[in-house]
Formats: structure tokens, C-alpha cells, sequence
């Protein structure tokens, strides 16, 4: 077997698991008759472990994703590939673009750790490909990732809250549950946690201007470039979406592909032409800063999970600027 794990420091949030590990997992996904021939890991995410497998027997390659072990999660990001197994079956308006589970272990048995097979996509990390493209035709892509995210938002759930649960009966109550989860965690790694805990307070004291979404629909997450995988083709084509794990019921404004194809214009204004018109209320402007809060918190962890101190630090004059909207 020729495996390739990424070298990583000691303490490093990724880790490998070692051949023998991954020789198991094989045979218990797909029987004793198939031979792992390699396994190289692949380094294009920051939270699962991938690895694309070849193997006899299979027909074609495969991917292994791997979860972190349960002690090094975050609880505001507990168990995300099984929130993302959950949401496979409300990602049918997109089921061409996503890659099908193969088979999914939550025992831990093998490693301590959750992992699934997923069938492989063909194409090339959009962040790898795009820049190959003159910008003109950049507008193309983003009118693609309008449409995607369209038709993912237009799925409606049962109840707010993370695909997997819990679940929530109210919009408030989703957002200040992620809020205060997000808190905790901060405090938990030894940042201060108060301007989190302040934008909970507010969006506590002003619940109302959150209930008045009361359509839980899907939001991808944290969909952007990253997530897509582009053809071979003379003008960029996403032939692929990835990484669909912390899909939540809410409001489509809270989604991050809403953040970032609000953060610039450009190029990216041709999401707006397919995706549709954004709104101008007073109310959908401060649910906005509550969502804003929301991410710049999550922001702070995972720089902090990286060793980014000045990237933290960035965070904290980021939310100040918000609180000083929210107030």
C-alpha cells in the first residue's frame, strides 16, 4: 500500500491515522476482497481528514473523510459529518454536484474517531483552477454559485437549528443557542468571550425582529470557492460542491455564501442575478450584524485552532464594530 499522510507538527488540529487504520476501514465498507493499492492525503480542508483511495476492486478511486476526535471538537462544531450525513437527503435539487456516501461508521471501533466514503469527484478546488480564467469570465462562476445556493435555500425544514439536531421551535432560539455555544468555547480555549456574550444579550433582549423568520430553510454553511470543484472546460463550470457539514434550518441571510457574496462587489455581483434581489429593511439589517456577530465568532475559533494570534486579535476589533451598530 503506498500511503502519503501530510506531515503535520505534533500538535497540529489534523492528524492522520496510520495505514493499518485505513486497510480496516476498507475492508469494513467494502469486504475482504479489496485491496487498498494507496491512500494520499489530500490538504485542500481544514477540519476533516481526507484521503483519496485506489484500491482493487472498487472500479475507481474513492475518498475517505475522517473527523477529528470527539475530545478535540469544538461543541459549537460537534459531530459535523453526521450533521452532514443527516442533510444528504434534502440536497436533491443539487444531487449531481454532491458526491454520494458510500458508507458511514459513527462506532469509533477503528480509530476513535468518525469516517465516511464518499464516491469521487472528478474536476479541479475551484481555488486551484479559477485564477487560469480571465476575470471577465469569473462573473459566470458566481452566477453558478447564485443558482446553487438558490435551490439549496429553497428547501424547507422541520424546525430551526443544525440538520442533525437539536432542534429549536423558534429562530431566536436557534441563533442564541449558536451564540452562546460559540461563547463557551471561546472562554473554554482561553479567549475572552464577553463581546459574544454581549451580541446574545442584545439578540435576547430583541427576539422579536429574529422570530419574524418563520420558514426554516437550509443553509449550506459555509459554502464559497472552496467547496467547488470546476471542469475542464473553456469557461469556469462548478462540476462539484463539498464539504456540505454544518448545514443548519434558519434564515437564508445568516448563511455564510450570503456573507461572502455580500463582502465584495465585482465579479461577485453576478451571484445577486441569479440567486435574486437582496433585502433593505431596518429589521433585515440588524438580524444582518446579529448573523455577522455570529460568524466573526466562529471566525475566532478556527483562527485559533490555526496558531493565527493576529487573526484572533482581528476579530475582536471586527465585533467591536458591530456592537457598536448593535447597541
Amino acid at each position: 500500500m503506498d500511503f502519503r499522510p501530510i506531515p503535520r507538527e505534533p500538535d497540529a488540529f489534523q492528524q492522520s491515522v496510520t495505514a493499518e487504520d485505513i486497510q480496516a476501514m476498507c475492508r469494513r465498507a467494502f469486504g475482504s476482497t479489496v485491496q487498498v493499492i494507496s491512500a494520499v492525503e489530500l490538504g485542500g480542508g481544514m477540519y476533516n481528514t481526507t484521503y483519496r483511495i485506489n484500491a482493487n476492486g472498487l472500479g475507481a478511486p474513492v475518498v475517505l473523510r475522517i473527523a477529528p476526535a470527539p475530545g478535540r471538537q469544538f461543541v459549537s462544531e460537534r459531530e459535523l459529518m453526521r450533521n452532514e450525513y443527516e442533510t444528504v437527503p434534502y440536497l436533491a435539487p443539487i444531487a449531481d454536484l454532491v458526491p454520494r456516501v458510500l458508507f458511514a461508521d459513527w462506532s469509533q471501533e477503528i480509530t476513535g474517531r468518525d469516517w465516511m466514503f464518499q464516491s469521487h469527484l472528478d474536476g479541479t478546488p475551484a481555488p486551484d483552477r479559477l485564477g487560469d480564467y480571465p476575470r471577465p469570465l469569473w462573473q459566470g462562476f458566481f452566477a453558478q454559485l447564485g443558482t446553487i445556493t438558490k435551490d439549496i435555500h429553497a428547501v424547507v425544514g422541520p424546525r430551526f437549528g443544525p440538520v442533525a439536531g437539536p432542534g429549536y421551535a423558534t429562530w431566536s432560539e436557534a441563533v442564541l443557542a449558536s451564540l452562546s455555544s460559540i461563547a463557551d468555547d471561546v472562554s473554554r480555549v482561553g479567549l475572552d468571550a464577553a463581546d459574544v456574550r454581549k451580541v446574545a444579550d442584545l439578540a435576547a433582549e430583541h427576539h422579536k425582529v429574529l422570530d419574524e423568520i418563520t420558514e426554516p430553510r437550509l443553509l449550506t454553511g459555509d459554502l464559497w470557492t472552496v467547496n467547488t470543484m470546476l471542469a475542464a472546460a473553456p469557461t469556469p463550470v462548478i462540476s462539484g460542491v463539498l464539504d456540505l457539514d454544518r448545514t443548519l434550518w434558519g434564515d437564508p441571510a445568516a448563511d455564510w455564501t450570503i456573507r461572502m457574496a455580500s463582502a465584495k462587489t465585482g465579479e461577485r455581483t453576478a451571484f445577486w442575478d441569479t440567486y435574486g434581489p437582496r433585502t433593505a429593511t431596518a429589521a433585515h439589517t440588524w438580524r444582518g450584524l446579529v448573523y455577522e456577530a455570529r460568524h466573526l465568532g466562529v471566525i475566532r475559533l478556527e483562527r485559533h485552532r490555526l496558531h493565527n494570534s493576529s487573526g484572533v486579535d482581528d476579530t475582536y476589533t471586527s465585533m467591536a464594530a458591530v456592537l457598536a451598530q448593535l447597541i
